[in-house]
């Protein structure tokens, strides 16, 4: 979808953003593999893209997992897609994995560093195969990507849903 588009005739879209363990420390954690912006900023830049695309983002970071699960089972006709950082829960959490498939929304993973460039146990994903995509390897480009794809994805839908 053109990014041209004109935004106020199309329904406004709600998204949850979901970042997982550690994300908390972005900016002071491992800057070398995971920039120095902070997660405030990411989420502020993710509102400001929204915002522009007549939809509005959400945003809940917890370390633990069955909060994620929840926010997940939470999300079910409420939010019309998912962007998330699952972080470590990416190569072990098939809670989460199963929550993505039994509400059966939209989503997004996105990821800072490149998993398939790092240490072997990372290189698996759960999510990926209840995802509409994955991106990774971009830094907090990352996180703008994934929800222009995602927005682009829902709205072409529409479009879809409309002609049928």
């Amino acid at each position: 979808m053109s990014s041209d588009v004109n935004t106020t005739s199309l329904r406004q879209l709600s998204i949850l953003v979901l970042h997982g363990p550690n994300l908390n420390l972005l900016g002071q954690r491992e800057p070398e593999i995971y920039g120095a912006i902070t997660l405030d900023a990411i989420n502020q830049t993710l509102e400001q893209i929204a915002a522009a695309h007549n939809a509005r983002v959400t945003s809940i970071q917890s370390n633990h997992e069955g909060v994620l699960v929840d926010a997940i089972q939470g999300a079910f006709r409420v939010y019309d897609g998912l962007l998330i950082n699952p972080a470590a829960y990416t190569h072990t959490s098939v809670a989460i994995r199963d929550a993505i498939a039994a509400i059966a929304i939209p989503t997004v993973e996105v990821h800072l560093s490149n998993i398939h460039k790092r240490e072997a146990f990372r290189h698996h994903s759960y999510i990926a195969p209840v995802a509409i995509g994955q991106i990774s390897g971009f830094g907090d480009r990352s996180y703008r990507l994934g929800l222009q794809a995602l927005m682009d994805w829902l709205r072409d839908h529409d479009q879809q849903a409309a002609v049928s």
